[in-house]
């Protein structure tokens, strides 16, 4: 499969169907990512990056999605039926404790919240981190303020471990919730 080509929709670790698709994140979804630097949603992540930080993170994402190793992936979020890229996720290695499991993260960008976006993205890339059969957990420390976010974190399953304090961006204490997700007892067609 092309960096570019959708992911099937069998990607899905759920047999209902998912009102989004995750897309291999790719060189033309910079304005994607401008979009989802906005105040409003880097409210709880130290506030927006600047245009040298934008386009490092972005170059980050693409050689993530292209260099297709288990090290993880960054999605475009696009919507069903409407086909328009509404935000960001992925999954990447972290240390955790000491112990190799994976992290996630999204954006879902104004308009298109409080539609479980986020959480059907959530639950497809949870699948597609599992497919990869490199680590047991995946995690999400949305800030402890971040009512939504904590919310995706509780319907796609993943268990509350409890709050803690982290850096982020490095050199900011952010207080968060650290989510946990046993990669393997989901469901579905990635079984190890």
């Amino acid at each position: 499969m092309e960096a570019d080509a959708p992911l099937p929709s069998s990607a899905s670790p759920s047999p209902a169907a998912s009102p989004v698709r995750l897309e291999p994140w790719s060189e033309g979804d910079f304005e994607l990512l401008t979009a989802m630097n906005a105040p409003e949603l880097m409210e709880h992540l130290g506030g927006p990056e600047t245009d040298e930080a934008l386009a490092k993170r972005h170059r980050r994402y693409v050689d993530l999605s292209t260099a297709r190793t288990s090290a993880g992936r960054m999605f475009r979020i696009v919507l069903l039926p409407e086909e328009i890229a509404v935000g960001g996720i992925g999954f990447w290695e972290q240390a955790e404790d000491g112990e190799p499991v994976y992290e996630t993260g999204w954006t879902v960008l104004p308009g298109h919240q409080g539609r479980g976006v986020a959480t059907a993205a959530t639950r497809l890339v949870a699948g597609l981190a599992r497919a990869e059969h490199t680590h047991r957990f995946l995690h999400a420390f949305p800030s402890t303020e971040n009512g939504p976010s904590n919310a995706v974190c509780r319907k796609a399953g993943f268990e509350l471990l409890g709050a803690r304090d982290l850096e982020y961006p490095p050199g900011r204490p952010m207080r968060c919730n650290d989510w946990r997700l046993d990669l393997e007892a989901l469901e579905g067609p990635y079984r190890p």
